[in-house]
């Protein structure tokens, strides 16, 4: 087999720039884990940059034809090439209880679901880099303040430090996407445990923006808060307009009032 067909129902667009490739494999810092998970391979162009690093490096590919592609070209990947989807396949399987790093040129129509994922299994992934759309992986790294800043910022942030790293133009991707794509690290904070309930927390944020218009007096009206507690002047604000920290205050106050 000497290419595989990129599949517009996987949302396949094959990374053909090799520098590129090394860039991104460069973004890890391999520190505090000896294995990697590389989601969607595809041919391993970015693959081949990650096995010549001091890890272990695993590949995770839904792709039946891709993952025959690595098996005739990768004989380093044998006993690591897992034929499953990142989103229903169980991680202990093959790492256990083991701390590891993710990393891939995420197929779009699935990068948030992978990155909730991430923030589900945090206590195993102290790393994690990739290439998304540009205005995803911008929206993951925004501050506060901006009409991008939403849930996927709060909630990324709660647990990471999450860096714009840069931009990938559609040439070098066969075949082009019809937007620009952005490189993004996150790592994760040295505390990250909230000092709240966290069901809760993510419960508040995804209530206040998906309200995003609304003072956070009217869109969490459901938590029934008490009277006083409405009088808190941080319920005049609108979502975009609270930290990190300040979410974490809110809920906070919203959990002290009985929730």
């Amino acid at each position: 087999m000497d290419k595989v067909k990129a599949k517009k129902h996987l949302g396949q667009h094959f990374l053909k720039d090799e520098g590129i490739a090394r860039d991104i494999a460069d973004t890890l810092s391999l520190q505090g884990y000896s294995k990697i998970l590389e989601i969607g391979p595809g041919m391993g162009v970015l693959t081949k940059y990650l096995l010549a690093k001091d890890t272990e490096t695993f590949v995770i590919e839904i792709d039946t034809e891709s993952v025959e592609y690595l098996h005739a070209h990768y004989p380093k990947l044998e006993g690591h090439i897992i034929s499953k989807d990142f989103l229903r396949y169980n991680l202990s399987e093959d790492f256990g209880d083991e701390e590891f790093a993710i990393i891939g040129n995420f197929p779009y129509n699935i990068s948030t679901q992978i990155v909730f994922r991430t923030l589900e299994m945090r206590y195993r992934i102290p790393e994690f880099a990739g290439m998304f759309q540009k205005e995803v992986a911008e929206r993951i790294c925004e501050k506060k303040g901006s009409k991008a800043y939403g849930i996927l910022s709060v909630l990324v942030q709660a647990f990471y430090t999450a860096e714009y790293l840069f931009t990938v133009d559609e040439h070098v991707f066969n075949p082009p996407p019809k937007v620009k794509s952005g490189v993004l690290r996150l790592r994760r904070k040295e505390n990250y445990h909230l000092p709240v309930d966290e069901r809760l927390f993510f419960s508040v944020v995804k209530m206040a923006f998906n309200q995003r218009r609304k003072t956070l007096r009217n869109s969490l009206k459901t938590y029934n808060l008490s009277d006083s507690l409405k009088e808190d002047v941080i319920f005049d604000l609108r979502p975009e307009q609270l930290s990190v920290e300040q979410f974490i205050d809110l809920t906070q106050k919203i959990a002290a009032n009985g929730v």
